[in-house]
């Protein structure tokens, strides 16, 4: 059963979301406020965070940020409501998805079983597929969920590591931001919806603080590629 945790100040809104996900057989645990969600986050295990933005005493990016040193735990931020700013920043500091206030309890709950299912497909991947892919000093190692580069060990969040593994596996064939929504976001693409460019910024990011090669292209109206060598669009 997974066990999920919500960190939100507002008390009425954890306990519509309790009763939701409680009904669905999740597991849930709540705190309302930055310090005590990080400790909770910390000590405890769980298995996807569901993170407010405004929270008293740290807010949800600098609890997310001191997070991310420790945990890949999947993260789903909740922001305010056309507030693309927060959207892009959460990504960046490595969210695994987002959903703007007030959100439909439904669609909420719609958005953890896509992560689950994103999570659950790579486990079951693991014993069919060749587990290690490495392209000249990068490795990708399914079985372990690692990165490295130039042995290296390069920390991605679950869907950074879904998304390049998703392209990897496909090298040299572009994918569209369709099909990469719906077979590692799990949705269909929406309007204006950049978070696949915010993944995939972040895994260049961090790509290329261990290497110059290029390795993720983008080909405009076209969709992504992944190269083993630099190779102009």
């Amino acid at each position: 059963m997974n066990r999920i945790l919500m960190i939100d100040d507002d008390v009425a809104l954890t306990e519509l979301v309790k009763d939701y996900l409680q009904l669905d057989g999740f597991e849930f645990d709540a705190s309302h406020d930055g310090p005590a969600g990080l400790e909770r986050a910390k000590s405890q295990q769980h298995d996807l965070l569901l993170l407010d933005v405004m929270l008293p005493g740290m807010d949800g990016f600098s609890l997310l940020q001191q997070l991310r040193k420790t945990s890949n735990c999947p993260v789903l931020m909740l922001t305010a409501r056309g507030d693309e700013i927060d959207r892009i920043v959460g990504l960046e500091l490595g969210a695994d998805d987002y959903l703007a206030k007030p959100f439909n309890p439904r669609e909420l709950v719609a958005r953890i079983k896509a992560i689950f299912r994103r999570i659950e497909l790579v486990q079951q991947n693991k014993e069919r597929q060749v587990t290690t892919i490495t392209v000249h000093d990068l490795q990708l190692d399914s079985a372990s969920h690692q990165l490295t580069v130039q042995q290296q060990l390069v920390q991605l969040t679950a869907t950074e590591f879904q998304l390049l593994d998703y392209l990897m596996r496909r090298m040299g064939q572009v994918i569209s931001k369709e099909e990469l929504s719906k077979q590692v976001l799990g949705r269909s693409l929406q309007l204006h919806d950049r978070s696949l460019d915010m993944h995939l910024s972040n895994i260049r990011r961090k790509l290329a603080q261990h290497s110059a090669q290029e390795y993720i292209q983008t080909l405009r109206g076209s969709g992504f590629r992944f190269v083993p060598e630099s190779d102009p669009c």
